[in-house]
């Protein structure tokens, strides 16, 4: 058989095999993209819904998200999308400020910022401020980035484990925060998979993002993209060098292996692409970047220019900081076909701060190139354990914290920016932080310690001294085994010491003085000076039973001051039964006598008269005898 024939069989094989691999791609497309995957788009500081031109995308109302202030925004880009509002933290709201979006699917997101400058010349018209996702610093915005198209956005990818999402906001103390957009795209769950170490404890920052040869800049809604595959920025550009002679070439023909899972790349980007020129083959690209970082970076190409119909007909290397990343690369003889997209990756670490790719001709004609994405990877912070966070959550609403110590987000990370007050330490056997220290002293606390404190099981040392703290030391600090440092001195702290205190065996310091505490001092408390812990008490008036402190009376159990109480409430009682028993008493016989008086005295009158003539006639009975005897008679009176 001639040579051409085999050629022609084996083209035709290798359609079928692709058309079969097509076809297969599609089912598997298909059953992935059966339902629309999870969108929340925020319009920040809008009261309403807003929906904007030219795809009627919908934009949610800012409403139950987080603190803030609402503003009128100054769009500095083109590239932003047309809302008019936006949301801005002062930094007498706190240094973090977050946004707390719930109820999202666990899986694999997109989640893009877009910033803008509050539309009033009082405030600061660049403000400077790092930005975190689910606790993991991803961007700084630095001087300058209102005035280049692709620093007024942020983007990551990002993985979603507790169906919620945290998007913080973190001031370095130049201007106020402000945001204008937030949108959260769910993706494939696989998509831009680098190998190791990607997955759920990585989270990539995209970098940069071109298409090559358009020269115009356009998102995958506009260039007839899937929602799977979220709505990336491109940056279009006809150049990768103002220095270099490359030029930029076109096609309307369709490109095969597009919109395939998981990265859904749409087709628009292969129709377009930048070429070498016959004076200068090779292609340049660099940009700036972190140093001592890891980059993921995803090279795109098509063999779209007329010229290069076979394989061999054009082939290059490509050298990434100068090391050749990919070797003899026939965009042909990988792709299988003409028109057929071709994407390589490939991780890397770079020491400096530039990022070079250069695509160098081997055999054939110039180099080419479609789309460069290039991602930085960050692993993804552990986070603070969920119940510790919870206990300084009921810490801040129980002291009454100020608005300026935020207290927004995770409390440990990013490390970059802990919360004020809060000491973290990394516990490897539970790989989560934990909080060892908490110091709030001297901040003009109002509130009361609550028992939850003691769910802060880390804690080596706490600092509460100089505030206004009242009620009670809660017994459940006594739960804290670690404990060694403990400061509640000059407060307004009240009730006994709590005998669990006692317990701590690796209490070093302990500063009550300076409340209104009473009771006797803890026995084992008392004596823990002698172990060369350092021990305060002084200025509580009521405390005793430890020297530098008076003497307690006689000690009685709860119950049996309880029973004196009841006696001494007993005997009160009596005592004022008593007293208005004998007050009725006294006054029932005071008005018996006055009644008697007023109804006796005339008959009292005439039993006293009649008396007294009674005595009178036995004085004058001698006379009457004598005068008998000289022969006078007289009646004799008879008894009756």
């Amino acid at each position: 058989m001639r040579r051409g024939s085999l050629d022609v069989l084996h083209l035709r094989l290798r359609l079928r095999l692709w058309l079969l691999a097509v076809s297969a791609s599609s089912a598997v497309l298909a059953a992935d993209v059966s339902k629309e995957p999870f969108t929340i788009r925020i319009s920040c500081g809008s009261f309403d819904d807003v929906r904007t031109a030219p795809t009627n995308t919908l934009w949610y109302r800012d409403f139950g998200y987080t603190g803030g202030r609402f503003a009128n925004a100054t769009r500095p880009s083109f590239i932003i999308p047309p809302l008019k509002t936006l949301r801005h933290f002062p930094l007498s709201d706190g240094p973090e400020n977050c946004y707390y979006i719930n109820n999202v699917p666990n899986g694999h997101y997109q989640v893009r910022l877009f910033f803008a400058l509050v539309a009033d010349p009082n405030l600061d018209s660049e403000p400077i401020f790092d930005v975190s996702v689910e606790g993991t610093l991803f961007s700084s915005l630095l001087l300058g980035w209102s005035s280049e198209d692709e620093k007024t956005f942020a983007e990551a990818l990002v993985f979603v484990q507790d169906s919620s999402l945290s998007i913080c906001f973190h001031s370095t103390g130049h201007g106020d925060p402000s945001i204008l957009s937030i949108e959260v795209l769910q993706i494939d769950g696989n998509a831009y998979k680098f190998g190791p170490p990607w997955g759920k404890s990585t989270v990539l920052r995209t970098a940069k993002r071109l298409t090559c040869g358009s020269g115009k800049p356009a998102f995958d809604e506009d260039l007839n993209g899937i929602h799977w595959g979220g709505d990336r920025f491109w940056l279009g550009v006809k150049t990768l060098s103002s220095s270099s002679d490359d030029q930029p070439i076109s096609t309307e023909n369709i490109i095969a292996e597009t919109l395939l899972i998981p990265n859904f790349y749409p087709q628009s980007i292969y129709q377009s692409a930048i070429v070498g020129t016959d004076r200068q083959p090779s292609l340049s690209f660099e940009m700036d970047v972190t140093p001592n970082k890891n980059y993921s970076v995803w090279l795109h190409f098509a063999e779209i220019e007329n010229g290069i119909t076979a394989e061999e007909e054009r082939v290059f290397d490509v050298l990434i900081n100068g090391d050749t990343a990919f070797k003899d690369i026939d965009i042909i003889r990988m792709a299988g076909e003409r028109f057929t997209a071709l994407v390589l990756n490939k991780t890397i670490v770079v020491t400096g701060t530039t990022l070079s790719i250069l695509l160098q001709p081997v055999k054939g004609t110039r180099a080419i190139i479609s789309a460069i994405e290039v991602f930085e990877i960050i692993l993804a912070e552990k986070k603070t354990l969920t119940q510790e966070v919870s206990a300084l959550w009921t810490v801040k609403g129980s002291l009454g914290l100020p608005l300026r110590f935020g207290w927004n987000g995770d409390p440990c990370v990013p490390q970059q920016h802990p919360w004020s007050g809060v000491e973290c330490q990394f516990d490897d056997t539970k790989g989560h932080w934990v909080i060892d220290g908490l110091g709030l002293d001297n901040q003009g606390l109002r509130g009361v310690i609550p028992g939850d404190i003691s769910m802060l099981q880390h804690l080596q040392s706490i600092n509460l001294s100089g505030n206004s703290i009242k009620g009670n030391i809660p017994s459940s600090l006594g739960t804290i085994s670690g404990l060694q440092v403990i400061d509640l001195s000059y407060n307004e702290l009240n009730g006994s010491i709590p005998d669990s205190l006692g317990q701590l065996a690796s209490l070093q310091t302990l500063n009550l003085n300076g409340n209104d505490l009473s009771g006797r001092v803890p026995a084992s408390l008392g004596g823990r000076p002698l172990h060369r812990a350092r021990f305060n008490f002084t200025d509580n008036a009521g405390l005793c039973g430890i020297p530098g402190l008076h003497e307690c009376g006689p000690h009685l159990s709860v119950a049996a001051k309880i029973g004196m109480a009841f006696g001494v409430l007993v005997a009160f009682l009596f005592l004022v039964v008593f007293a208005a028993c004998w007050c009725k008493r006294r006054q029932n016989i005071l008005r018996a006598q006055k009644l008697a008086s007023a109804r006796e005295a005339p008959y009292a009158k005439s039993r006293t008269q009649f008396t007294r003539d009674v005595q009178m006639g036995k004085h004058h009975r001698p006379h009457e005898s004598s005068r008998s005897s000289n022969g006078e008679s007289s009646p004799h009176l008879l008894p009756s």
